[in-house]
């Protein structure tokens, strides 16, 4: 029993980490943030809240300048206020913004953030237990590489929840009227608008993925639902 101590530990530990974020998190959003009225948005909003079935689909203005879209594990959609001055100036229309809340709420149908709490827990106690088996074998080298192996089982599991929230995202965009045009549009966008690292980075490194591939996601999904 004592031998699998540190990898409880590793466990408890990060579900205590991973509360104390969503806690911080939560009280950054909630002091940084105002409710988004925008009469040229509103129609977007409303449209997905009809496809959904909601009255209404509320959603924030975050007062950073990245450009981002965010959802809050309380499950409160947020628009940077960068992004929204990217549609204030121009550079993105409504109905691209539109794919964006829709992304976000994909997020939150899906539960996502419930399932980082246990991904991320989990993979604490990975990185400690492959430390301590590679640490045997190679020491000075072990947990740099258990660090790096969860690194990327991390990355990997972060770009599997965006192919899903993209897929809820199409879906939910075509229900409403809007079309998938504008999510393509916007990820072709994205990697100006962010000043994104996404051409240089590897693939395998990054949280989210490629955007030809997101866009060739979105357009088999696309056929296979005989969208028009």
């Amino acid at each position: 029993m004592l031998k699998f101590t540190p990898i409880l530990l590793a466990l408890i530990y990060g579900l205590v980490m991973y509360r104390f974020s969503v806690w911080r998190t939560q009280a950054e959003l909630s002091a940084r943030s105002t409710e988004l009225k925008d009469p040229q948005l509103q129609p977007m909003l409303d449209r997905m809240a009809a496809a959904l079935e909601l009255p209404r689909v509320r959603v924030h203005l975050y007062d950073i300048e990245p450009v981002n879209g965010l959802a809050a594990p309380d499950g409160r959609i947020f628009i940077t206020n960068g992004f929204y001055q990217k549609f204030r100036q121009g550079e993105v229309t409504a109905e691209e913004m539109a794919s964006v809340v829709a992304h976000e709420l994909g997020h939150v149908a899906l539960g996502h953030a419930r399932r980082r709490m246990i991904d991320f827990s989990g993979q604490n106690a990975l990185r400690t237990a492959l430390a301590m088996v590679f640490a045997r074998f190679l020491p000075g080298i072990g947990v740099w590489i258990a660090n790096m192996l969860t690194t990327l089982l991390a990355a990997r599991l972060s770009r599997g929840d965006e192919y899903e929230a993209d897929e809820y995202a199409s879906a939910l965009l075509i229900k409403a009227g809007i079309g998938t045009a504008p999510q393509k549009s916007l990820f072709e966008k994205l990697e100006a608008l962010t000043n994104s690292r996404a051409g240089v980075m590897p693939a395998w490194l990054m949280s989210h993925p490629p955007t030809k591939d997101r866009i060739a996601a979105i357009e088999r999904h696309e056929i296979s639902w005989g969208a028009p």
